[in-house]
């Protein structure tokens, strides 16, 4: 029987409590009722033992466990191992959401909102939108959010683990980067820290040099050609279109339009329930009910604009809310709520120019290579009907000037990945 662990920090705690498991595959611990639960929990999460038996009482009343490890299953756990060489742990700090986990494996453990509750008001910030505050503030904060990523996500010490940061050259702040490696320098102490550009290990997954990558992100999308391995910084485009206008072109239209029915009241307007959406919420309803209609749905929906016949839509959903109320969600807006990516704004750029106009930008003899090189990626581009709307709106664009007159490309082709596409830069990293 071994004594209870008595490490002071989560890190010590978890060292003492595997410790023994690194030569045997039967143990008995002697541990608290508290301590207890949290090795049971640490055990199931991470699929070590296949079964927890409590064994005879202690002294004082005091429950001791015997952890059964399965001969099957691997000793070493990249995330709680014990000896030998570390792997390091790779974080993708986006807008939206947070992608963490460890080196070598085929996927992100957690992805969670870029969200910390600030210590003095507990009220709950995106970490990115504290840059324009105090560096002591978003150094607070960064603590916070770095903590939460180490001690209840991955649950390794910091000090053992380099880690690799996957960023967006264009997006993320000089100011942000040199706080976050203050932090994790001096306040973690970690080994060392490496920024990688998303855009160039995204490439690394798929095993190509070559490549132009389009980031459909939550505040814009970012265009980028990289040819063998150089960003061609020259021809880089950008476009505040992406999953926020989404969210508020979807709030705007469920507000106008749609009811929620529930209670005794009856059906009523949205608006009368609720004076501004959650912003979770109208991920989900984007997620769950949004689709990207087809290219030549879209053109018959302006044409019928013009005209009084009304043309049919999909099927409309009922979606619950908090309580026993359902919002009921029509076709249009399922179908419509996607196509601020598409349409042009007052200067005629949309997704599919970005593309274009980055492939008119870069060398003459590079354009055909990336046309059929495109690797699209972010959260925003998993959407049903994304790609082969993004396919149908560049071959109409190409035959339209001043791209007609410029661009002679004989086909587009898209990468299929191992990955989803919120987490190709992540895997790459």
């Amino acid at each position: 029987m071994y004594p209870e662990p008595t490490g002071k920090t989560p890190c010590d705690f978890l060292q003492q409590l595997f410790a023994p498991f690194a030569t045997q595959s039967r143990v008995r611990l002697e541990l608290s009722q508290q301590k207890k639960l949290i090795a049971v929990e640490i055990l199931r999460q991470r699929g070590r033992a296949t079964g927890v038996e409590a064994c005879e009482l202690g002294s004082f009343g005091v429950p001791r466990l015997i952890f059964h490890i399965s001969s099957a299953i691997p000793r070493r756990e990249e995330g709680l191992s014990y000896g030998g060489e570390k792997t390091a742990v790779i974080f993708d700090i986006g807008v939206a959401f947070t992608k963490c986990g460890f080196a070598a494996e085929n996927a992100p453990q957690f992805i969670i909102p870029t969200e910390v509750r600030k210590r003095k008001t507990g009220q709950l910030v995106n970490i990115h939108k504290c840059c324009s505050e105090t560096p002591q503030d978003l150094r607070s904060v960064l603590v916070d959010f770095v903590h939460r990523l180490y001690f209840r996500q991955l649950l390794v010490n910091p000090k053992e683990r380099c880690v690799v940061i996957v960023e967006s050259m264009l997006t993320t702040t000089t100011h942000f980067r040199n706080t976050l490696a203050d932090v994790l320098f001096k306040h973690y102490e970690v080994p060392s820290v490496v920024f990688a550009p998303g855009h160039l290990v995204c490439l690394f997954t798929l095993g190509v040099s070559t490549g132009l990558i389009m980031d459909v992100g939550y505040t814009e999308t970012t265009v980028m050609p990289v040819f063998e391995g150089t960003a061609i910084l020259k021809a880089w485009q950008a476009l505040p279109l992406a999953g926020k206008a989404i969210h508020d072109y979807l709030e705007a239209s469920l507000k106008q339009s749609s009811s929620v029915e529930g209670g005794e009241s009856g059906d009523k307007p949205i608006s009368s329930f609720m004076d501004s959406i959650d912003e979770s919420i109208l991920e989900d309803i984007k997620v769950r009910c949004c689709f990207v209609t087809s290219h030549e749905r879209a053109t018959m929906y302006n044409a019928n604009e013009v005209s009084t016949s009304p043309l049919e839509g999909p099927p409309a959903v009922r979606y619950p809310l908090k309580g026993d109320r359902v919002a009921t969600i029509s076709g249009k807006i399922r179908e419509r709520t996607c196509e601020v990516l598409f349409e042009e704004d007052c200067e005629g750029r949309s997704l599919a120019s970005l593309i274009l106009d980055a492939i008119l930008q870069s060398p003459i003899d590079m354009r055909r290579t990336l046309a059929e090189n495109l690797v699209i990626i972010g959260g925003t581009s998993m959407l049903p009907g994304f790609n082969h709307r993004l396919r149908s709106e560049l071959y109409a664009h190409l035959k339209q000037p001043p791209y007609s007159e410029k661009l002679s490309l004989p086909a587009f082709k898209f990468h299929k990945y191992p990955a989803k596409a919120n987490y190709v830069a992540w895997l790459g990293g």
